[in-house]
């Protein structure tokens, strides 16, 4: 029996979604390796919960890094374990649907595809992440009727205008979630010379992160080290003072998405008028940043019902729409790429 899989390779988690079963796999994409012998010792959770606790000698790398293959050995090992994690039990290799950022180059194209050849895929297409957000989303991607996606991962975000099934104008920012947690962890060390790590840089954004109209009653409290004294330390964060650090990168966002309108034609213009700019990726609950893209654009803007899943929901969803999607969709095993 045959299977297909759907895989959102993202910078900071893998999202795997087969037809018919749904989200059948979340994890995240690192992988702890033995430095002295080169093996990979874990991958997904299990590499995850060994950061910060593991021996010296037990490394934890993230060999996707802004929607690019930085580590194609490591890549290729995670795939292969997910893709065997999901499929093993199927006799004819599967084929796989790969998600990528539109921005994307030939050569980073070409890496991801024999990531999951090696891994053991039958056939390999890759869909860009802005038609793949959208089809998760639910919108109709075949219809002539423009519509802005704005895809915020951990790290890049892709916006696009997509019609009748291809990308019309489109722009790949390196700035995404990964970017509002290494603010937060270089103010706290400036400001409060505590040393934290990016997860809890991310924590607080998730409590009380926020880009436009920030409440300053808001805070909350966090622990880390003390980088003069040495000792664990306790401090608390306002909303107001993390508000200052994260909007210079929302109003890059913001200013990506305004290049995006004024590249768009007059008639798809209209379209996005009507029908408002749609955000996924996790990112995209970021609090405010709806808000503000409206506040600047004029343009209805919201958050998908679901946006952590939807671009690999809509990678899995892809294939029934072979036929109709346009260039943001191709078979790329074969030597296409």
């Amino acid at each position: 029996m045959s299977v297909d899989l759907g895989i959102d390779l993202g910078t900071t988690k893998i999202i795997i979604y087969r037809p018919g079963k749904g989200i059948v796999l979340e994890e995240p994409s690192v992988v702890a390796y033995n430095t002295r012998t080169g093996e990979v010792v874990a991958v997904g959770h299990e590499a995850l919960r060994m950061m910060g606790r593991a021996p010296a000698y037990i490394q934890i790398e993230c060999p996707v890094r802004e929607g690019v293959i930085s580590n194609h050995e490591f890549t290729e090992f995670l795939i292969r374990e997910f893709v065997r994690k999901v499929a093993g039990g199927f006799l004819t290799r599967p084929r796989v649907a790969i998600c990528i950022p539109s921005a994307i180059t030939r050569v980073e194209a070409r890496a991801v595809v024999e990531a999951a050849l090696s891994a053991g895929a039958r056939k390999v297409y890759l869909i860009d992440e802005p038609i793949a957000a959208a089809i998760g989303a639910g919108i109709d991607v075949t219809r002539p009727v423009g519509r802005m996606m704005v895809d915020l991962g951990g790290g890049t975000t892709d916006i696009a205008v997509i019609s009748m099934g291809g990308i019309i104008v489109s722009t790949s920012l390196k700035i995404a979630g990964n970017t509002f947690d290494e603010a937060i962890v270089r103010y706290i060390e400036n400001t409060y010379k505590l040393a934290i790590g990016t997860t809890v840089g991310e924590q607080l954004k998730k409590e009380i992160g926020c880009v436009f109209q920030p409440e300053p009653g808001i805070r909350s409290t966090i622990r880390g080290r003390n980088l003069i004294t040495g000792i664990p330390e306790e401090i608390t964060v306002t909303q107001t003072e993390l508000a200052d650090v994260l909007r210079p990168h929302a109003d890059e966002l913001v200013l990506g998405v305004k290049q995006v309108l004024a590249k768009t034609p007059p008639e798809l213009s209209g379209d996005v008028l009507t029908e408002g700019i749609l955000m996924t990726g996790g990112t995209a609950q970021l609090r405010g940043l709806d808000q503000l893209i409206e506040e600047v654009t004029g343009i209805h803007t919201q958050v998908a019902r679901d946006p952590i899943s939807c671009v690999g929901i809509g990678t899995g969803k892809c294939f029934s729409l072979i036929g109709e999607l346009k260039e943001g969709f191709e078979l790329a095993s074969g030597g296409k790429i």
